[in-house]
């Protein structure tokens, strides 16, 4: 039996893309309170993260540095 023959019932049953359609809903959510949240702090947020983003790229340069004069190179 084709796809188009099936009863509506067995239609309606039919939960093959319910997965996806929910982390659609998930990412659609997590979108909106994204840009929520980009929304309401004015501006106040970028900075925050351009600092965080520094203070891990300077830990990861120390460690770099680190490691390569216990290694002799």
């Amino acid at each position: 039996m084709s796809r188009v023959q099936c009863s509506p019932t067995k239609f309606l049953r039919d939960e093959s893309a319910q997965g996806i359609t929910e982390y659609g809903a998930i990412l659609a959510f997590v979108s909106i309170l994204v840009a929520i949240t980009f929304g309401l702090t004015n501006g106040s947020l970028m900075p925050a993260i351009s600092l965080a983003f520094s203070a891990v790229s300077e830990q990861l340069n120390s460690m770099a540095t680190t490691a390569s004069a216990a290694s002799g190179s």
